[in-house]
């Protein structure tokens, strides 16, 4: 067992007006299973950068551990994937790079295809045997599952079982629960660290955030009529000190004296008052200041009025005159929302790019409803770049509507000023689907709309979706959502 222990780290980037982590401190033990979580843009990759060295901050980090981080940096993406996996491991065998194959569900073909023209799944998952493969150095793997397939990622979950400690970036609730032994919430004014999984962290989450939203209220109630009850004892108290210069001189001094001091006891009380506003005050500063924003994203769809939308009837894709999958058929009306699931390279993304008429070569029979609008979500985000204006003029969507959106999302509006192509992955996500929920349409097809994307952000998504029926066909693998969001699932196999 050996700490990483964190001191006072300070750090923001230059040109920035606000810190990234401000007198931060905590002690990691290595022996731990970190699941690291945190909002799009809170500085999760950062943190991870600043354990290696990577960049210059104020404050100590001290350790006693050498790291290894994923994904690794490919420079050459045109060279042989197996070239690359032995360049990170240079010590592995053959056989142990085979072995690896296995583990990951992966074919020994891969290997030997440029690491270019593979998936992103099959990118991540040579990325991942070479991980396996490096030796037993500390972890931080940053964000492993995009792109992943679900077996994969079960795969994935019991070599991470295996391991005895690293720190993890992930936003795939059931795989952290499956992984994970302790919490590292990066908050919107600390760093917490917390023993269990990522369900015992959200529930302690949710019991803190009502209870401070529940004395926020309270105090909110206490200080209206400790300011009412303040203002009128002191209004009593004027009124009390001015009565007895009113008095007449057959009045006697013993008078006057008991008004004098019943306006002080009224003065003093008012002060005591005011004293319980401050302290009201003071305490009410403490809350809320960790509760995120959870705004309704909103959705408005097109309601057909012909069913079914969508007819496929044994249809199969093809890949260089092969079919890669066992017939499917089945239907799409109004409301029904289809995931379709199967293992990375099967052909999930391509019966999406059908549906939406591109050259794909196919058996069987798909028939589109005339006129049907559709709002498409890619998988890549490579083409995006400019400003959110010119996007939002190019696409032909409502400007304030979509930042609205993505303002909800959890951006702030000094990223309206970023170029698309300057954002993090989960950032260009977030322009993606707000610029699709900005559409009106009669089908939402997404493919991997998740990858990158926080937490919370992806429980605003689902509850969107859960509120405005959208009818939609995803690709996706986040278990939970699926769970979640799904009313029929088409399960692609060979």
């Amino acid at each position: 067992m050996s700490l990483i222990s964190v001191n006072n780290l300070t750090f923001g980037y230059d040109g920035s007006c606000n810190n990234i982590f401000e007198n931060v401190s905590f002690n990691i033990d290595t022996d731990w299973k970190l699941g690291l979580i945190g909002r799009n843009g809170k500085g999760k990759t950062t943190f991870l950068k600043l354990l290696q060295g990577k960049y210059e901050y104020r404050g100590t980090i001290l350790k006693n551990v050498d790291f290894d981080y994923f994904p690794f940096e490919v420079a050459n993406k045109e060279k042989i994937a197996i070239e690359i996996v032995n360049e990170i491991a240079p010590n592995a065998q053959d056989w142990e790079i085979i072995k690896e194959l296995n583990l990951l569900n992966t074919t020994a073909e891969k290997l030997y295809m440029k690491f270019n023209l593979l998936s992103g799944g099959e990118q991540v998952k040579i990325l991942l045997i070479s991980l396996f493969l490096k030796g037993n150095n500390f972890l931080l793997i940053d964000e492993p599952t995009n792109h992943l397939d679900i077996e994969t990622r079960n795969n994935l979950v019991s070599y991470l079982n295996k391991k005895k400690g690293f720190i993890l970036v992930s936003h795939d609730r059931n795989f952290l629960d499956k992984v994970v032994d302790h919490i590292i919430s990066i908050n919107n004014t600390n760093i917490e660290i917390q023993k269990g999984n990522f369900s015992s962290w959200k529930e302690n989450k949710d019991r803190q955030d009502n209870f401070e939203k529940t004395q926020n209220e309270k105090l909110n109630k206490d200080i209206k009529k400790l300011e009412i009850a303040s203002k009128n004892t002191a209004k009593w108290s004027n009124d009390v000190e001015k009565s007895k210069y009113k008095t007449s001189n057959s009045e006697s001094t013993m008078d006057r004296g008991y008004l004098g001091h019943k306006s002080a006891k009224m003065m003093k009380k008012a002060k005591v008052m005011e004293q319980r506003i401050k302290k009201a005050i003071d305490d009410k500063s403490d809350l809320l200041r960790n509760i995120d924003r959870n705004d309704t994203l909103k959705i408005i769809p097109i309601i057909s009025n012909r069913n079914p939308l969508i007819l496929v009837n044994n249809l199969q894709i093809k890949y260089n005159n092969k079919t890669i999958f066992n017939p499917i058929s089945f239907e799409v009306n109004n409301g029904d929302r289809i995931a379709i699931v199967g293992k990375n390279g099967i052909g999930k993304s391509s019966i999406l790019k059908l549906i939406i008429r591109k050259d794909i070569k196919y058996n069987g029979e798909i028939k589109i409803a005339n006129d049907l609008k559709i709002s498409y979500v890619s998988q890549s985000t490579e083409d995006l770049k400019g400003s959110l204006k010119t996007f939002a003029y190019n696409t032909k969507i409502d400007e304030s509507i979509f930042k609205a959106m993505l303002v909800k999302m959890g951006l702030s509006k000094s990223d309206f000023d970023t170029n698309i192509q300057d954002m993090s992955e989960g950032q260009k996500k977030k322009v993606l689907i707000a610029k699709s929920i900005s559409e009106q349409a009669n089908v939402y097809i997404w493919d991997e709309p998740l990858n990158y994307i926080d937490i919370l952000t992806r429980e605003q998504i689902e509850d969107a979706i859960l509120k405005y029926n959208p009818t939609m066909i995803f690709v996706e693998h986040d278990e939970r959502f699926i769970e979640k969001v799904a009313t029929k699932i088409i399960n692609l196999v060979q």
